[in-house]
């Protein structure tokens, strides 16, 4: 079992990442926040997880390791895999993702592309209690704004979605206003994000 992989950057997409180990390439699927995180550096270290298929090896590769025990716990939710997890990882950092499931938030969790809302559903049933230990306690601020203003919450960020705003952004700044202000109608807090925006 790979733990980690150290070496140099020789090609780097949205989407994936070469790095040289002793002039050997190894390619590893990457999320957007990996990419953003290792963007512009010649040397990196990636937390990996393998994943053996009959048909395939393929590396995942991961900035942190947060972001890679995300990855494991969304991979065991039945009917999603190595490329629908990356997706959800891709729409949102690890922190807005433990707060979107411990707010039990479907309405965002159905936003990434692919995700349905039976496996929304499914996601925040099988995952709620296993994200409230102590590896990702460092999002508990975050999952409290989101846990008590769920509906204001969830109704802000989709009408900033439908106003064309991506989710992640979107997402950060309702719960950062929502933190200062937890008393504020819908309509106040979309007004303020979008000033923010």
């Amino acid at each position: 079992m790979l733990e980690y992989i150290k070496g140099e950057i020789a090609d780097l997409t949205p989407a994936t990442v070469v790095i040289d180990c002793n002039g050997v390439g190894y390619i590893a699927n990457i999320s957007l926040n990996t990419y953003s995180a290792i963007q512009g550096k010649k040397e990196v270290k990636l937390y990996l997880f393998e994943s053996i298929r009959e048909d395939a090896y393929v590396l995942f590769g991961f900035a942190s390791k947060k972001e890679r025990s995300l990855f494991i716990l969304l991979i065991s939710v039945s009917g999603i895999g190595g490329n629908t997890a990356r997706m959800i990882l891709s729409s949102m950092t690890s922190d807005e993702l433990i707060g979107v499931i411990a707010g039990e938030n479907v309405a965002l969790l159905k936003s990434v592309k692919g995700i349905g809302m039976k496996t929304a559903q499914r996601v925040i049933v099988e995952l709620k209690d296993k994200i409230s230990n102590a590896d990702f306690a460092s999002a508990a601020g975050l999952v409290s704004a989101t846990s008590v203003n769920k509906e204001v919450m969830s109704e802000a960020v989709s009408a900033l979605n439908m106003l064309g705003f991506a989710t992640a952004p979107s997402q950060k700044i309702v719960v950062q206003l929502l933190k200062n202000n937890p008393d504020a109608p819908v309509e106040k807090i979309i007004k303020d994000a979008l000033k923010m925006l």
